[in-house]
């Protein structure tokens, strides 16, 4: 009777702890709550809003009226940017030539407000009567003769005017092509060749090497006098550096690719900061 007992109460003890040890196990529909979640479309957009926010600064900096100097900056290129003329940015700034900037260095892109002065109320000054003092007449003295000089001191040769007509040339040789980029508006676009030869339009000091400019690929900025600038952009090869002195003619880059993948040189004059219709600079092409 104790043995039935006991091998009951055993069966029993076995079934409970059966019954304890099924229920951990975990139902498959938690299963999925552990899996990865997708990221969301705002998520998605992160990316897409850091590289924005990238072409979007220089845009803000420009409402702003400021400009920060980045590693490869000159004052050329950032009036360029800017559309202004270089002296007007260097005036703003308190910049002489030869226009050193460095980076982080904050470049403002309009002029200095002017305070208006109070205009201060003086008061009359009160004259007092002086006596009257009659002269002593002076003693009559002889004229002294100067002799002239039989050699006479030439003035001067005034300076070359910085002014003065430049004689231009085309960059390189090719057909005039459209583009609808905002870029393309502000001169002429020649196609070509990868790696055709690009030449100085005119003589002139290269002012910018570089691509640090959007929308310009590498581009090289040449100076010929106070008034008149020339760019030469989407070049694949740079064959000069800032500094430098060019004649007309003279190699300075190699053609390269634009946005749209055409072999093309994209040239612009700027006349005082804003940009002029290069063909009515360049000579006229034969026919």
């Amino acid at each position: 009777m104790t043995h039935r007992i006991y091998t009951i109460f055993s069966i029993i003890i076995i079934l409970f702890l059966y019954g304890c040890a099924s229920t951990g196990v975990a139902p498959v529909a938690n299963r999925d709550e552990v899996k990865e979640k997708k990221p969301t479309s705002t998520q998605r957009g992160t990316a897409v809003q850091t590289q924005a926010k990238k072409s979007t600064s220089r845009q803000e900096q420009n409402k702003s009226g400021y400009h920060i100097v980045e590693q490869g900056d000159t004052l050329y290129s950032i009036a360029w940017r800017y559309n202004f003329d270089y002296k007007e940015v260097a005036n703003w700034n308190r910049i002489k030539s030869p226009y050193t900037i460095f980076p982080g260095q904050f470049i403002r892109l309009k002029p200095i407000a002017k305070k208006k002065g109070v205009a201060l109320k003086s008061e009359p000054i009160k004259k007092e009567k002086i006596p009257k003092v009659e002269p002593k007449p002076k003693p009559q003295v002889k004229p002294v003769q100067k002799k002239q000089s039989a050699s006479t001191k030439k003035s001067a040769p005034k300076p070359v005017s910085a002014k003065g007509p430049i004689k231009w040339s085309w960059p390189t040789r090719g057909k005039l092509v459209k583009s609808n980029s905002p870029t393309s508006k502000k001169g002429i676009d020649i196609s070509g060749q990868n790696g055709q030869i690009i030449k100085a339009a005119a003589a002139g000091e290269v002012v910018y090497s570089g691509s640090g400019l959007l929308g310009y690929g590498k581009l090289i900025i040449i100076k010929h006098n106070d008034t008149f600038l020339s760019a030469y952009a989407y070049n694949s090869k740079l064959l000069v550096k800032e500094g430098d002195n060019v004649t007309i003619g003279q190699s300075i880059s190699q053609m390269g690719q634009d946005h749209t993948g055409r072999s093309v040189l994209h040239f612009e004059i700027r006349k005082n900061g804003k940009p002029v219709d290069p063909a009515k600079h360049l000579p006229k092409l034969r026919t």
